[in-house]
């Protein structure tokens, strides 16, 4: 099976005052083309540093990060890259919002517009195009934030907790909104959240990550079939992973739930 995106021995030590402290122990991590991956874990296990590191924000001190089996160690601009808030730009419109990243990489500003539109239109921003973020809910300006990511046209997305900030019903709906856009777009995600849930949910495989130092301490698939319906929540095979999760998190290997990634 073909590799889209790999993490060969990363690792991230940074320098303090009191000497040198671990963030990430060294992760090597395989991600297959178009699966979609979570990262759960305590506050403090790397979740993010993984991310900045992919993303080329960060320079790891050991090991390398590969795309399509070439080094991008380093490179900006070779994922998509959404954090939990959203960041629209308030003096845009929302329509200009999502075309922002192919503003970035040189589209014309009518080209990018007329991409843009239709997919709007599909995927729940009718009627919204010319508004400003500022009139729109949680949920509108996540599904703004999202499509802007897609079109940057990376094959990998990384979402660091995109829902953690919506109420309950909301990010459910946000869930079978995301699952119908991956499955559309066919782009690899790498998907950071708190919510075992959700990322059992989700995803094609959990890494469950622990601190002191950050560290994957274990990789579990999902074999539960796709399309999925809010009954596969109620499985038995889901409350296995759920409850080996749980086990995993609450076993000493790093703090409490529910703290800031």
């Amino acid at each position: 099976m073909s590799v889209k995106l790999r993490l060969d021995q990363v690792g991230m030590t940074f320098p303090t005052p009191n000497g040198a402290f671990t963030a990430l122990a060294p992760v090597t991590l395989s991600i297959s083309p178009g699966r979609f991956v979570s990262l759960i874990g305590p506050s403090g296990c790397g979740k993010s540093t993984i991310f900045n590191i992919v993303a080329g924000l960060l320079e790891p001190t050991s090991g390398r990060v590969l795309i399509d089996g070439a080094d991008a160690t380093g490179t900006i601009g070779r994922v998509g890259y959404m954090l939990q808030k959203d960041l629209l730009l308030p003096w845009r419109t929302v329509l200009d919002n999502v075309i922002l990243g192919m503003e970035i990489q040189g589209v014309p500003l009518r080209q990018a517009r007329e991409r843009a539109l239709p997919l709007l239109h599909r995927y729940g921003l009718s009627g919204f195009e010319y508004l400003y973020p500022n009139a729109l809910s949680g949920g509108m300006r996540q599904r703004a934030a999202l499509l802007r990511t897609l079109l940057f046209d990376t094959d990998v997305i990384l979402l660091d907790e995109p829902f953690g900030a919506l109420d309950a019903q909301t990010k459910l709906q946000m869930q079978e909104w995301l699952l119908g856009l991956w499955a559309d777009f066919g782009k690899t995600v790498v998907f950071v959240t708190h919510d075992i849930e959700e990322a059992i949910y989700l995803s094609d495989e959990v890494h469950v990550m622990a601190t002191r130092p950050g560290r994957i301490i274990e990789s579990m698939p999902v074999p539960i079939a796709r399309p999925r319906e809010r009954g596969a929540t109620l499985t038995p095979e889901f409350m296995a992973i759920k409850e080996r999760c749980l086990a995993l998190l609450m076993s000493g290997h790093g703090s409490a739930l529910g703290e800031a990634a």
